[in-house]
């Protein structure tokens, strides 16, 4: 007789369980997050339950527990063994996340070739993809002899069994919305099939110290799509970002169990894979010895890396009846809010203007240390006047038009005075500010108000 599969209700964000469907959850508060999922038949136990009946590991102290940093596997590619603190871990969980077609699957087959080549046994499960799809990439990325093993396979059990049998010390999972357990009825991406699914994977990457690494699809507002419970189980959770006009690639770290968050990898795309970008700021500076109007530079700090960017402002008379506010690279309220300080702290006019603004290279800042670029860049455009080539800003400005430090001040003048700058605008120091007294190579020049600031630049 068949027993009537039980269905629950979860948010698809938090992962939070309720008995009934409801509008709101009330742990995150988002709206229509709440759906139902069914679970399985009642004297039917999954996977992953069966797994937990098994006798309990053995206690252990603390400080009985050693570590080793000899466990951790390199990657083959520097930028990913920092962006990582130091390379993968036995035993890690790892979920990759980014929009299709950025580059996902052809970086996880790069590090797998060299993985596979160093000695580990590597297995590939392909659930998207066929066999032949997989080996069209490995010749396109001359990995085709690597020491590589490919399954595809879409249900959980049997690559669970096939993992048991062979017992590789690296696995790649792509994606993990593919895989489904039979022993639910939903659809695989579901929620339910999602976290079932995870957490058999993630069991076994514990008992056996595989390197378990997921590739996750991406909803439109870029979040990994899934129940946010999703990333609280894994280990690390990386997002592979860019622009399919641009070459480059960011590899950013938004959760490290085993090293800092917020750590970026830059990636460069050509047609036989992925290259490190060994001199980041300089990628970024196209046009710095030959200065255009409108045209500012700043250091920004990306985890433990310091890029130097290009600002770029266009301010146009307005032709028509409403000026645009246009940026690309920062948040246009931001952009909003420092056109209203110069206004009505910088003494120029800009309410008949358009203003557009870009960051040269498609990079995305989020940090308030390129305010002073920016206000630097919009006043060169305004009067047309382009900027010294060998001067930099950093400050953040304030709604009252003062200019105020950032964080790692004296980081971001080393890598100024390393790149050759000259001159650099910066906020007054303070009487414990160690950093204006150091020798970086070149001039600072301190600005208080943003209404000064353009004596400085002219």
């Amino acid at each position: 007789m068949n027993r009537k599969s039980k269905t629950a209700y979860v948010c698809t964000e938090c992962g939070q369980d309720y008995a009934k469907w409801r509008g709101k959850c009330s742990n995150c508060g988002l709206w229509d997050t709440v759906h139902e999922i069914r679970l399985p038949a009642s004297g039917r136990a999954s996977a992953a339950s069966s797994a937990a009946a098994r006798a309990p590991a053995a206690l252990r102290r603390l400080a009985e527990c050693g570590v080793d940093d000899a466990q951790r596997l390199p990657s083959g590619l520097g930028e990913i063994d920092r962006v990582l603190g130091g390379g993968f871990v036995r035993g890690a969980c790892i979920l990759l996340g980014g929009d299709p077609g950025i580059g996902k699957s052809t970086l996880l087959l790069q590090l797998a070739a060299y993985v596979g080549d160093a000695g580990t046994h590597v297995l590939y499960v392909s659930g998207e993809e066929s066999a032949e799809q997989v080996a069209m990439r490995a010749r396109r990325l001359h990995v085709e002899h690597a020491g590589v093993e490919l399954l595809t396979e879409t249900s959980v059990e049997a690559v669970v069994r096939m993992l048991g049998e062979q017992q590789p010390g690296f696995v790649i999972v792509d994606s993990i919305q593919t895989l489904f357990t039979e022993e639910l009825q939903s659809a695989p991406g579901s929620v339910a099939q999602l976290r079932e699914s995870a957490a058999i994977l993630l069991r076994f990457a514990k008992e056996s110290g595989a390197i378990m690494v997921f590739i996750g699809h991406v909803t439109k507002e870029g979040a990994i799509a899934g129940p946010r419970l999703l990333e609280h189980m894994v280990d690390t959770v990386l997002y592979f970002e860019g622009d399919a006009s641009y070459q480059y690639r960011v590899l950013r770290a938004v959760k490290n169990r085993f090293g800092p968050a917020g750590e970026l990898a830059l990636l460069s795309m050509s047609d036989d894979g992925l290259r490190e970008i060994a001199n980041a700021s300089e990628f970024f500076l196209m046009n710095r010895h030959s200065p255009q109007a409108g045209t500012a530079i700043a250091p920004v700090l990306e985890g433990s890396r310091i890029l130097t960017v290009e600002l770029q402002a266009l301010v146009n008379k307005s032709h028509f009846g409403m000026p645009q506010r246009v940026a690309a690279g920062i948040n246009q309220r931001k952009l909003a809010l420092l056109l209203a300080v110069l206004e009505r702290h910088g003494g120029i006019v800009l309410g008949d203007f358009d203003v557009f603004f870009n960051i040269a290279g498609g990079l995305t800042v989020v940090e308030p240390a390129i305010d002073l670029g920016t206000a630097a860049a919009i006043l060169s455009s305004f009067r047309n006047l382009p900027l010294r080539g060998d001067l930099a800003h950093i400050g953040e400005l304030g709604l009252g038009g003062e200019i105020r430090p950032v964080n790692a001040m004296a980081g971001r003048l080393r890598e100024l005075g390393r790149m050759g700058f000259k001159e650099c605008i910066v906020p007054p120091p303070s009487r414990k500010a160690d950093w204006f007294s150091e020798a970086y190579g070149m001039k600072l020049l301190p600005c208080a108000k943003v209404g000064g600031l353009q004596e400085l630049l002219f």
